[in-house]
């Protein structure tokens, strides 16, 4: 037998499954042509080939991407994002961490809030930090602009003393050798030498001694000169110092323990500095917030600062279901500022009721174009298609002119007696007004994919039902429907999508009662930028639709929905 198989062999070659026996036979891994063992030459391809598919579908990967999932991203990070607080006022941050919220904070609250809003002034950043915080507590923001002005002042009677004690205190030099270190100073010293001007002068840094002996005027001396070099383009040791550093040294050299061992230039000037503070004369903080504005002796300020200084904040969300983040906890608004439920709920009904009447409009017509001949189905289909002709804002204000008291609709119905001229109907800025308009202007998208479903279905199924003994009604309720019903599904979920984010509309022909959600979510991005509410009024309408989404697949399939086919 063997010698049969070896003269069959000789005589027709070598084929495969000769190969797979011998290598079975010598249990030795299979190869390919080029001697790797197949199956790593396999896995080779095979990510090859996947590589080349991915490098083919990454423009569109990175389109979606950049467009789509980067904005929601975006979206989801702002209405939680709060970092403008404690960026801005980190000082206050840290000093109001242990305050109870009961009565005015420490005195060390209200001196750091003089440096972080001197600091904020020179940046103009405090009236962003205002406008955050007046969402929260109107009337902030006016304080916040009044009090960046104001605050610059704090410490001016104390620099005067010290200017008194010791002219070298006005001098920004000696300001700059007690504070920078020697190799900074040198570096300086060789920059100008070199012709170079203040722009270019090397990033400043602080003296390791000052930031341990002298905290707080480290703290607003680096401010002061991180603001003057980088914000300013100029020479921290050729600018006058800020006021409120003046009151950091005196709270510094005041402090217990007292001034302990310095290392630095300008040691007998400090230490007769720290000799002379405890006798300047001082005026209490609170006293020179209070002349700035009485405000700032309510506690209730204070805490809403303390409350929304952490980096993220749950306040948005809050707002966004008509309740607010208070010192106390969450509570409800006030029964005369909850809008927003009732928006929310009032989009949801009216985009159901929009795609409800579309899908009775459109129902029929998609049946006609499906049905007729060629020629008239096409005339049919051209009027569909002319409202996409002409522009959304047109076909709105046509809307309101047709709709108004004294416009066509109600004249016409007067003219044939159906009403009394004075009776006339309320067709505009109402709810009513907004289901009209935005019906007529969603009723193509319903009525697309019913036709492009109809038209999938052959005729003779409506004929053997009849030749069967069935009625038109019952030839149609059972046979020709539940075709159709993916074309409907498909349909009311797009009408649904763009009814539920539509704004331009309901803004003009929905008056107070018609409006969306949507419409606040445009006024706080163009009119209040209030983004962050926004960004959680859009995060909720997000979820929404995902969630009924979510029950229209369990309930009918989304499987079910076509377009045509």
């Amino acid at each position: 037998m063997t010698d049969v198989t070896d003269a069959t062999t000789a005589r027709r070659g070598p084929t495969p499954d000769d190969a797979l026996r011998v290598a079975d036979s010598r249990r030795e891994p299979m190869l390919a042509a080029d001697g790797t063992p197949l199956k790593r030459s396999l896995a080779r391809a095979l990510r090859r080939e996947k590589l080349r598919a991915l490098m083919l579908i990454a423009p569109l990967l990175l389109f979606i991407l950049v467009t789509f999932i980067a904005p929601i991203a975006d979206m989801l990070f702002r209405s939680v994002e709060n970092q403008i607080v404690s960026d801005t006022l980190p000082r206050t941050t840290r000093a109001l961490a242990d305050w109870d919220g009961q009565d005015l904070p420490p005195e060390d609250a209200f001196a750091a809030m003089a440096y972080d809003l001197t600091e904020a002034a020179e940046l103009k950043v405090h009236t962003r930090l205002g406008s955050r915080l007046n969402y929260e507590a109107p009337g902030i923001s006016s304080l916040f602009r009044k009090s960046g002005r104001g605050t610059g002042d704090a410490g001016e009677a104390l620099g005067e003393q010290f200017v008194t004690l010791d002219p070298a205190w006005e001098n920004p030099m000696v300001w700059a050798e007690l504070m920078a270190p020697p190799d900074w100073l040198e570096a300086r010293a060789a920059h100008y030498a070199d012709g170079g001007e203040p722009e270019g002068l090397p990033a400043f840094k602080l003296r390791d001694e000052a930031d341990t002996i002298l905290p707080e005027t480290a703290s607003v001396y680096g401010g002061f000169a991180r603001i003057t070099q980088f914000e300013d383009g100029d020479d921290p040791a050729e600018e006058d110092p800020w006021s409120p550093i003046y009151l950091a040294l005196h709270r510094d050299l005041a402090a217990d323990p007292p001034l302990g061992d310095w290392s630095g230039p300008h040691a007998d000037l400090l230490a007769a500095a720290a000799e002379a503070a405890p006798a300047m004369e001082t005026v209490p903080l609170v006293q020179q917030f209070e002349e700035i504005d009485e405000d700032w002796l309510d506690p209730d300020v204070w805490a809403t600062i303390k409350t929304f200084s952490p980096p993220y904040t749950p306040g948005y969300f809050l707002n966004a279901v008509d309740m607010q983040q208070t010192p106390d906890g969450v509570e409800l608004r006030p029964e005369t500022q909850r809008i927003y439920v009732t928006l929310f709920l009032r989009t949801l009904v009216m985009s159901l009721a929009i795609t409800g009447t579309c899908l009775l409009l459109g129902y029929p017509v998609a049946w006609l174009l499906a049905n007729l001949p060629s020629g008239r189905a096409n005339l049919l289909m051209i009027l569909v298609l002319l409202p996409f002709w002409t522009s959304l804002l047109v076909r709105t204000s046509a809307w309101k002119v047709l709709l108004q008291q004294q416009g066509v609709i109600n004249d016409t119905l007067v003219w044939i007696g159906l009403i009394a001229d004075d009776k006339r109907l309320t067709l505009i800025n109402n709810q009513t007004g907004t289901i009209i308009a935005m019906t007529h202007i969603l009723l193509p998208f319903m009525i697309l994919p019913l036709y492009s479903v109809m038209k999938t279905i052959p005729p003779s199924y409506l004929r053997a039902a009849k030749s069967l003994g069935a009625t038109d009604w019952t030839a149609f309720w059972r046979v020709y429907f539940p075709q159709s019903v993916p074309g409907i599904g498909a349909g009311s979920i797009l009408v649904f999508i763009l009814a539920i984010g539509y704004y331009i509309t309901p803004e003009l022909v929905g008056g107070t009662s018609g409006v969306f959600i949507s419409n606040r979510i445009a006024y706080h991005i163009s009119s209040s930028l209030n983004w962050g509410l926004a960004a959680a009024l859009g995060s909720i309408l997000l979820f929404a639709v995902l969630i009924l989404y979510w029950a229209y697949d369990r309930m009918v399939g989304i499987d079910n929905v076509k377009l045509g086919g």
